[in-house]
C-alpha cells in the first residue's frame, strides 16, 4: 500500500480463479494464434545461444516507419517503467491518473517523489493538458488508458511535450483499437516516449514481449541500465513475427471484432443505468470502466456467480464503487447475471 492506501501492485491476475469466467484480465485470446505458437516452438532449439535481438528490433522499426536506433526491445511494457524510474533523475515526475499503477510504482521503487493528476469522473477522464504542472520534466500518461478506456486526442498528448519534459505514452492497448487513432509511435518526436506490448492482442503474457520507441539519446540511455539478455529468444521471435504486415493485418481484423464486442457490452451496461450503472467517458479499449452501487459488493457476488471481475479502488482517483470490465465475445450472460446482481 502507498501511503494514501492503494494497492499499486495489485493486478487483475489476482483476481481469477478456478472456474471463474475471467474478466479481470485484459489478455483478449485464451492461447497465442497456430502460427505463433510454431514459431515459438521452431527456436526452442535455439535455445543454447544468447538472444539476439536485432532482428526483432528492425522488425519493429520497420512496423512503425522509425529507425532501428529508435526501438529498445523489452521484457514487456512493464520492464520499461522500471528502466525508466532507474535511468532517470527527474525533478519532479507527474503520473496522470486514473491509470495503469507500474509507472508510478518503479518510480517509488527507485526512490522518485511522485505528484499525481487526478482525472475527473464527471468529465469523462478527458485529460486536459493544462492540468499538467509546467514543472514536471517526465510525464506518464495511457492512451487508450487503463483502466479508464479513454482514447486521448494524439494533439492534447503532444500539448504535453516541451523542452526539459520527457513524456512516456503507454500506447499498450492502441493496437487493440482498430486503425490505432491518436497513436504517437509513427514518427520521431522530441521528448516523446511510447511504449508498447504484444500481450493483449497476441494472448502472451507469460513471455513477456514489448518495446519502447523513442529518440536514439533516450534509447540509449535505457539500454545501459536494462539487464544482458533481458529480452528471451521466444520474446524476440515473437516481436519479429508480430511486426509483420500480415501480423498486422491479423491485429486490425482483431481490433475490429473487439470494437464490436465493445460497443454491444456499453450497450449493454447503458441499460442497466436503471440499476445505477454508470458508463463514464467513452471506452475505446477493450475494457470497460463502470461504477456501480456498493460495487466491493457486487464485486464478490459476482464472484459467487461465477464472475471474476477487476476491482478498481486500487487505481488512485478511483474508489470501490467501480469495476473493470475485460471485453469477451458473448458478454449477455453476464449481462443478465449482473442485472439479477443489482436487482438482489
Amino acid at each position: 500500500m502507498d501511503e494514501h492506501g492503494f494497492d499499486l501492485h495489485h493486478h487483475g491476475d489476482r483476481e481469477v480463479g478456478d472456474g471463474l469466467v475471467d474478466l479481470a484480465v485484459n489478455v483478449r485470446l485464451p492461447r497465442p494464434p497456430e502460427w505463433l505458437r510454431r514459431e515459438l516452438a521452431d527456436c526452442l532449439a535455439d535455445l543454447a545461444a544468447y538472444p539476439d535481438p536485432r532482428a526483432a528490433t528492425a522488425a519493429v522499426a520497420a512496423r512503425h516507419g522509425r529507425e532501428a536506433a529508435d526501438v529498445l526491445p523489452t521484457a514487456g511494457a512493464a520492464e520499461a517503467f522500471t528502466l525508466l524510474a532507474t535511468a532517470l533523475t527527474p525533478r519532479e515526475a507527474v503520473v496522470v491518473h486514473p491509470q495503469f499503477t507500474e509507472p508510478e510504482a518503479a518510480l517509488r521503487a527507485a526512490g522518485h517523489p511522485v505528484r499525481r493528476v487526478v482525472l475527473d469522473a464527471d468529465d469523462g477522464f478527458v485529460l486536459h493538458s493544462d492540468a499538467v504542472p509546467d514543472t514536471a520534466d517526465l510525464v506518464f500518461v495511457g492512451n487508450p488508458t487503463n483502466p479508464t478506456s479513454v482514447l486521448h486526442p494524439a494533439g492534447a498528448l503532444r500539448a504535453l511535450a516541451r523542452p526539459g519534459r520527457l513524456l512516456v505514452v503507454d500506447e499498450a492497448f492502441l493496437d487493440a483499437v482498430p486503425g490505432e487513432p491518436e497513436s504517437l509511435a509513427g514518427r520521431r518526436l522530441p521528448g516523446v516516449v511510447v511504449l508498447r506490448s504484444l500481450t493483449k492482442t497476441w494472448g502472451i503474457a507469460g513471455l513477456r514481449a514489448g518495446y519502447v520507441l523513442a529518440e536514439p539519446d533516450v534509447i540509449d540511455t535505457l539500454r545501459a541500465v536494462q539487464p544482458p539478455w533481458s529480452v528471451s529468444t521466444p520474446s524476440a521471435v515473437a516481436l519479429a513475427a508480430c511486426s509483420r504486415a500480415d501480423a498486422v493485418a491479423e491485429a486490425e481484423a482483431l481490433a475490429e471484432d473487439a470494437q464490436r464486442d465493445l460497443g454491444a457490452l456499453v450497450a449493454g451496461l447503458r441499460e442497466l443505468g436503471d440499476l445505477g450503472v454508470e458508463v463514464r467517458g467513452v471506452p475505446r479499449g477493450p475494457f470497460v470502466l463502470i461504477r456501480v452501487p456498493r460495487g466491493d459488493r457486487v464485486r464478490l457476488r459476482l464472484r459467487e456467480e461465477g464472475y471474476a471481475v477487476r476491482r478498481a479502488d486500487t487505481f488512485p482517483g478511483l474508489g470501490p464503487d467501480w469495476l473493470r470490465l475485460a471485453v469477451r465475445t458473448d458478454m449477455a450472460p453476464f449481462l443478465k447475471t449482473l442485472r439479477a446482481v443489482l436487482g438482489g
